[in-house]
């Protein structure tokens, strides 16, 4: 019985979401394939990680080693191509991410095995492997047949696939961490992170997410006011940020935070798929743009085709007599 694989992203202790989609994406694949799922835990002090892992797959293969505590490309790849050329799974699964990037395609290289990145769906047909994923900022959807090959590396775009509960009898297996130190010429120092702001926008429960539709500088006033009368907080996409109207910390996206918000209310934003990433696994999505065409519109449970500032301030009264009726 073949393999696929689903490689455990954590951090300073915690697993990562992306973790949870691959794990969804490789049990949808294996049942299709008659495959076994294995997921590759890589860390150190590992009875928590795996303790959330159990049901996850078929199999849980770990290396409790103190190398893996932190993540290092360069022992990554020495670990899993030994793993990988000894049990030569269909496909191998990486969270397209920045732990993802480093990783994959000089894992892939190294193996000789075809690899493509940044996968928004993937299927295996009459021993194809086809993929989804955008061209033009994500205006395009390209389909793509990977050439036949007994082996694939694959990396899958963070919220693309919403994970689900597992409920497989997880088999634990314990194996020896097949390097005995980090490389001397790349090794981990310490992690640094971006100073908290004001306002922690993957907390809100509603969020207003403004894009370049809002002309100018002088309109963020207008948007602030908007967010503070529906009880939101305002959150923006890079080109905001790019242009100094608002700090980095609410900025969604692949290049910013993912958010989770009950609602989400995307004014003058198009939907490249960077910010697409960081806010379509809201729970519902209201979009207002002039262009009928937007990226956005496809995400959106909702949409408005027309001028924000017509749409505004009559949503903003609609939403505000709703709250007001719920008491």
């Amino acid at each position: 019985m073949v393999d696929i694989f689903a490689l455990v992203e954590h951090r300073q202790g915690v697993i990562r979401d992306i973790t949870y989609e691959l794990m969804t994406c490789g049990r949808t694949l294996a049942e299709k394939q008659n495959a076994k799922l294995t997921a590759v835990l890589l860390g150190y002090n590992t009875d928590t990680f795996i303790d959330n892992l159990k049901s996850q797959a078929h199999r849980l293969l770990v290396i409790d080693n103190e190398i893996y505590k932190e993540f290092n490309a360069e022992t990554y790849q020495m670990t899993l191509a030994e793993i990988i050329k000894k049990q030569n799974p269909m496909l191998t699964l990486i969270g397209h991410t920045a732990f993802g990037y480093d990783l994959c395609p000089s894992l892939a290289v190294h193996l000789g095995i075809p690899f493509t990145t940044d996968c928004l769906e993937i299927d295996v047909a009459d021993h194809k492997v086809k993929i989804t994923r955008q061209l033009f900022d994500g205006k395009l959807n390209a389909h793509v047949s990977l050439r036949e090959n007994p082996s694939y590396i694959l990396t899958l775009r963070s919220g693309s696939i919403p994970a689900q509960e597992g409920t497989l009898s997880t088999e634990i297996e314990k194996i020896e961490a097949p390097v005995s130190a980090e490389p001397d010429y790349r090794k981990f120092i310490e992690y640094i992170e971006a100073a908290v702001g004001e306002v922690d926008i993957t907390k809100a429960d509603i969020l207003i997410g403004i894009g370049r539709g809002i002309k100018d500088q002088a309109n963020i006033a207008l948007m602030e006011d908007f967010a503070s009368a529906v009880g939101g907080v305002l959150a923006c996409s890079r080109p905001i940020v790019d242009a100094g109207w608002l700090p980095k910390d609410r900025q969604v996206g692949s290049s910013g935070k993912t958010v989770k918000p009950k609602l989400y209310i995307a004014l003058g934003i198009s939907g490249a798929f960077q910010h697409i990433a960081g806010m379509k696994n809201s729970d519902a999505i209201i979009a207002v743009n002039k262009d009928p065409n937007a990226p956005i519109f496809n995400e959106a449970d909702y949409g408005i085709v027309d001028d924000l500032f017509k749409v505004v301030p009559v949503l903003k009264n609609k939403i505000v007599e709703l709250k007001q009726a719920k008491g």
